[in-house]
């Protein structure tokens, strides 16, 4: 892997991150990359039988793809997927605070794997895609403590209905892997990607 391999991938081209994530906007721009940002419209079914991390990189994939025909040709798109899962089953957004109640007791005091995939494409092509994975640890957390996160409206936009970066850490007992991963943004797995892609291009 080259070092600086995303810095020159973003100044070939008109750069696009293709994401409604306010997080990954910050940490793209504090990574010094010049991009634009437009909104991915995607059906994001899981498909049946499908499994939870190739589910992921599907999804990286389409959105990337989707927003490559809003950009034009000459674009490359950066594409994110990032997902919960346990015990097989992906942990999505929380639609309202049932959701997310439901969603962060089923995690309370249990183990499971934070999944996120990126995709570069230009042209209507995958020009490279993977994921990463990091196994979490949940403290137990009582009722009234969730219900009081649940009301600062921090898990409302996140996957497995919290962040790590923010107020949610105080449920988070250990990781092993990546922290970035956790927030959604692998920088090893994106430079290691646009590595790839330099390569097609």
């Amino acid at each position: 892997m080259t070092p600086g391999s995303l810095h020159r991938l973003a100044d070939t081209a008109d750069f696009v991150l293709g994401s409604a994530s306010p997080r990954r906007r910050k940490l793209l721009s504090e990574m010094g990359i010049r991009f634009r940002n437009l909104i991915p419209r995607v059906d994001e079914t899981r498909q049946p039988g499908e499994p939870c991390y190739q589910y992921a990189q599907r999804m990286a994939e389409q959105k990337a793809l989707n927003v490559s025909r809003q950009a034009g040709s000459d674009a490359i798109v950066l594409g994110c997927d990032t997902v919960v899962v346990m015990k097989d089953q992906v942990l999505h957004k929380p639609q309202n605070e049932r959701e997310a109640f439901e969603t962060l007791m089923t995690l309370s005091g249990k183990e499971h794997v934070v999944c996120t995939a990126l995709a570069l494409v230009s042209g209507g092509s995958v020009l490279a895609s993977g994921y990463e994975l990091t196994q979490v640890f949940f403290n137990v957390a009582s009722d009234r403590q969730i219900r009081e996160y649940i009301a600062t409206g921090e898990p409302m936009d996140k996957a497995g209905a919290y962040g790590i970066q923010g107020m949610g850490a105080f449920l988070v007992d250990r990781i092993e892997g990546r922290l970035d991963n956790v927030i959604g943004f692998p920088r090893t797995l994106l430079e290691r990607l646009a590595d790839e892609a330099l390569a097609r291009l």
